[in-house]
């Protein structure tokens, strides 16, 4: 079972899948493809080609399903977005214009 695992597009536990994950899995709550880059322990933004693995072939799309024999899913693949600087704008406007 996949216990710790969430998807990487919008947290949704992923605890009743089983491992290793199939190409075309999903996930139940968004429908988001999980046998992609953003959703592997090697993915990393830091890195040229955003993996870490030297021998794995570059893949373009890193949110769409691929064939990577590498792939193995991280449990801390979700990152809720940073609202921030769009709240800040907000509210920033609202004080300008005058609230709805």
């Amino acid at each position: 079972m996949a216990h710790d695992l969430v998807c990487w597009k919008c947290g949704a536990a992923l605890a009743a899948l089983s491992l290793p994950l199939r190409r075309l899995d999903a996930c139940p709550a968004c429908r988001a493809e999980l046998h992609v880059c953003r959703m592997c322990v090697d993915f990393d933004r830091r890195v040229a080609t955003h993996c870490r693995e030297p021998t794995a072939e570059e893949v373009r799309d890193k949110e769409q399903a691929n064939f990577c024999d590498h792939f193995k899913p991280r449990a801390g693949a979700y990152q809720a977005p940073d609202t921030r600087t769009l709240d800040q704008a907000r509210t920033e406007l609202e004080r300008l214009f005058g609230g709805d």
